[in-house]
């Protein structure tokens, strides 16, 4: 990785694109497949064709309850993990401009604990309440925002943020809200429904996903996604540290400021679907990072494409490796993740 040339052609770059496009749509495929109800690829196909044309396309020769399962239960959930892994390694992306820092994601940070003790703070405690079902969410983006502020408070030190300070610091952040988490927890009634619930959002599942929650995690990460493509040039700037930007006319204010609403909105709608899933936003923007560089015009895209893929296929493992019972996905992509932060340590500490 280390001597690995950079893609800098305009075909090359849509050729790496489009093989992780080509992917996608495999390991989707293959997502779809699996599951206790066995399915042929081909009445796959013709479901989603279906059911996307809103026609009768193909002539229904697979049962009724088949097509319950692809389309409401296996589907959704696909879509889920692409947008999870998206959204999380976008994150990544802007606490790494912000901070100048390789180690920065949300879950180093402590932004994805602070916005899971949110969320089981709105599922256990009925925080926000009045809000309907979409209690969790606002609990998730509260405790995102906490954290996020509180991270970076105690990183900064004269107006600067070094690599140490902010890892210190989002350890903290992390065990502080993991312990109001476990507070809340067993606090109240361990054997109820809702504290069993909580209890697996801690370590990340994407069992959950419906259309009704597909439907609104994908408007908040289109928007926020919109909103960051028209900062893409201030934010290629702003690596090369405040003093610079400002003399190049960037407002270093603003930027921060939408980086930090951006991240703390979007970390807390994800979480607050799939739970604590740690390590995404780590390890996808430094891979795709070494293929098309640093460029944020070019490192956008391509980390929404990778992460969406990272996280299918890490759901994929979570789903088969204890067959047929399922494990958090949180677990492998810690797996994953923690050895590759070790590396990033180790590499960061030679330099």
């Amino acid at each position: 990785m280390k001597n690995h040339k950079i893609i800098r052609g305009r075909g090359q770059y849509l050729a790496l694109m489009a093989s992780v496009c080509a992917l996608l749509l495999l390991a989707a495929g293959f997502s779809v497949s699996i599951g206790a109800v066995e399915t042929k690829p081909i009445d796959i196909l013709k479901i989603i064709i279906n059911k996307i044309s809103g026609g009768e396309w193909f002539v229904r020769t697979w049962e009724e309850n088949m097509e319950t399962i692809i389309w409401n239960i296996r589907f959704p959930r696909v879509i889920m993990s692409c947008i999870v892994g998206a959204g999380l390694s976008v994150c990544g992306v802007l606490m790494q401009a912000l901070t100048k820092n390789a180690l920065a994601d949300p879950y180093v940070l402590g932004i994805s604990s602070g916005a899971s003790a949110g969320a089981v703070a709105a599922i256990v405690l009925g925080w926000f309440g009045f809000m309907g079902g979409y209690s969790t969410i606002a609990g998730a983006v509260l405790g995102a925002a906490v954290s996020i502020i509180l991270s970076l408070n105690i990183a900064s030190y004269r107006r600067r943020i070094t690599s140490s300070r902010l890892v210190l610091a989002g350890i903290a952040t992390a065990a502080l809200f993991t312990a109001v988490t476990n507070l809340i927890i067993y606090g109240g009634n361990s054997g109820s429904d809702k504290t069993k619930t909580a209890q697996y959002w801690m370590v990340g599942s994407l069992s959950g996903a419906d259309w009704d929650k597909v439907k609104y995690v994908s408007i908040v990460f289109a928007l926020i996604i919109l909103l960051i493509m028209l900062f893409v040039n201030e934010l290629d700037v702003l690596l090369l540290g405040d003093d610079a930007a400002e003399s190049l006319g960037v407002n270093t204010g603003r930027i921060k400021l939408v980086i930090i609403l951006a991240a703390t909105a979007l970390t807390g709608v994800v979480v607050s679907v799939s739970g604590v899933i740690g390590f995404i936003g780590l390890v996808v923007p430094h891979i795709v990072r070494t293929f098309v560089g640093s460029k944020h015009k070019r490192l956008l895209p391509a980390v929404i494409l990778t992460g969406g893929l990272f996280t299918m296929l890490a759901d994929v493992v979570s789903r088969i490796i204890i067959a047929p019972e399922e494990l958090p996905i949180g677990i492998i992509s810690a797996f994953i993740g923690a050895p590759f932060f070790l590396y990033l340590i180790k590499k960061n500490r030679a330099k």
